[in-house]
């Protein structure tokens, strides 16, 4: 089984998943009960009857809930009947799938893809742009700890035409791409990988070792790189990287920054996972200790995660009196739940705005430092969503106001909880999201109010493309200075003041010139603990 991993594929480099597991497909006859599996359309049994029955149960302990694995004898026909009946409890839009034989695939994957809707949001896009799966065990440790396998350094694909572009985004701290032989930093380009040419290959294979090379499948594999550095004049070099399992530093570049309005507060946030509960904390306890008057909030690289972290960043940005009693997050779910959580069985009880640690990476009931403030500066764009996306939703709810310096965020105001089966974790949309103020239909993302077209709920800010040529919380980085500068007289950057990239190229203020970070799609979900 292989976990999901961001591909190139001919003709440019796009973000692709590929599926757990390997062939199946549908049967012949169209989904016409031919295959002997006793299915009637639109006749479920409770999930539960199907449950951990597997056709190759695991024996042991479950490491997230330290009991032993529920699973016995079963067959691909159970696994599959499961996925049915699940999907019809408690997706969103159940009412949109069409009813297939689960008699008639022999992956459960494959089947689990069809069971989803495949309309479209007003602007083209997919209604659900999040239904995936990953093995249990691999979800299990990335979710808590942010191990995964690879080089610590996180690729953005500017340019998906050849010749293709990708650089640094950022590194993570202690990290083989971090290292004396490494060296690398945010806007290093990577012209080639284990003697393929990046840029201009159309070669099959050749783009099979691109792969193989940028997103090794485990720990221990050397791969060579040519890279041009930032501000190089043109010279590259080569390095040579072994992959090691990389722990995620969620929160980085805390600082404070003088400005003519006061102190401002900054820190980078890349990842709602378990480990960022205590890097928030101390990042809030630090700049509530300099005592800013202001925050920027870079989330522009954050996909989202566990949504209870969210909700206590919230809190430590607004403070008590903004937030007590007030809603964070509703859940809603489909129509047959209107007033209990399917998955939990409780009534349904909107998410606070949690004031205490929620024992992710601190002990439970510890009271939370808060920054107490009217209004946050957020920078973000198309790799910014949901949980994060909540955030911004959240504290527009109870009327902080939220200004955004950067270009249209994803647009997800939906999640769901982690449901595992016999070894595979699924991912099926099962609730939307939506704040104090019972808004959430922010399905084509939020948008600056001055970027071109229009596109998105548009907030207060500007219109700023990425700015590879400058670390991460320099004051120079385009988007943290516009952030400054409209702090001091509420003015943004035109176009043709965006010099961007560094890399001949002018940039304009669109998401499109934002580039897109291959990742695995859990980091770009709000993710909900039973």
């Amino acid at each position: 089984m292989e976990s999901y991993q961001a591909r190139f594929i001919f003709g440019g480099l796009l973000l692709a998943l590929t599926a757990c597991g390997g062939g199946g497909g549908g049967s012949d006859d169209g989904g016409n009960g031919g295959s002997g599996s006793g299915w009637a359309p639109g006749v479920f049994l409770d999930s539960e009857t199907f449950a951990a029955h597997c056709v190759a149960p695991r024996s042991g302990v479950s490491p997230e809930t330290g009991t032993p694995y529920p699973d016995v004898q079963g067959t691909i026909l159970d696994e599959n009947n499961f996925l049915r009946s699940w999907s019809d409890e408690t997706y969103l839009w159940y009412d949109e799938i069409t009813d297939q034989d689960p008699g008639g695939f022999n992956d459960p994957l494959a089947y689990f893809d069809e069971l989803r809707t495949f309309a479209t949001t007003p602007s083209g896009a997919d209604k659900d742009k999040f239904h995936f799966t990953y093995p249990s065990d691999e979800w299990f440790q990335l979710s808590q700890s942010g191990v995964s396998a690879g080089y610590g350094a996180a690729w953005i694909i500017l340019s998906q035409d050849i010749p293709r572009e990708l650089v640094v985004a950022y590194t993570e701290p202690n990290s083989p791409a971090t290292a004396p032989n490494a060296n690398l930093a945010r806007g290093a380009r990577i012209l080639g990988v284990d003697g393929v040419d990046l840029q201009h290959t159309t070669s099959s294979a050749e783009i099979d070792i691109l792969n193989a090379g940028l997103f090794p499948a485990g720990p221990g594999e050397q791969h060579s790189f040519v890279v041009e550095d930032l501000h190089s004049g043109g010279n590259t070099r080569e390095i040579t990287m072994t992959s090691a399992n990389v722990t995620s530093t969620p929160v980085q570049s805390v600082k404070t920054v003088d400005s003519p309005m006061g102190a401002v507060g900054y820190f980078l946030f890349n990842d709602h996972i378990a480990t960022a509960e205590a890097g928030l904390i101390e990042a809030v306890e630090q700049l509530a200790a300099d005592g800013v008057e202001e925050l920027v909030l870079d989330i522009r690289y954050n996909g989202g995660g566990f949504l209870a972290i969210a909700s206590q960043l919230a809190y430590m940005i607004a403070g008590d009196a903004q937030t007590a009693g007030r809603t964070f997050e509703a859940s809603q779910f489909n129509d047959k739940h209107p007033a209990t959580n399917p998955v939990t069985g409780q009534p349904l009880q909107p998410m606070p705005f949690f004031n205490t640690s929620r024992n992710f990476s601190v002990p439970s009931g510890q009271p939370l430092p808060a920054l107490n403030l009217s209004r946050v500066f957020v920078l973000s764009g198309p790799n910014t969503c949901s949980a994060s996306e909540a955030i911004m939703n959240a504290l527009r709810g109870v009327d902080v106001e939220v200004i955004h310096i950067g270009s249209t965020t994803c647009g997800k105001p939906y999640g769901f909880y982690p449901t595992d089966n016999c070894g595979t974790t699924y991912f099926s949309i099962q609730f939307r999201g939506v704040n104090d103020k019972d808004y959430g239909d922010y399905t084509d993302g939020f948008s600056p109010e001055n970027i071109a077209g229009g596109a998105g709920d548009l907030l207060p800010g500007c219109a700023v493309a990425d700015d590879f040529e400058h670390a991460l919380g320099d004051p120079l980085e385009q988007r943290l200075q516009s952030a400054l500068r409209y702090l001091e007289d509420q003015s943004c950057p035109t176009p043709s003041a965006l010099t961007d990239t560094g890399h001949g190229k002018v940039a304009a203020p669109l998401s499109a010139t934002d580039g897109v970070m291959p990742r695995s799609p859990w980091r770009e979900n709000r993710i909900l603990q039973r």
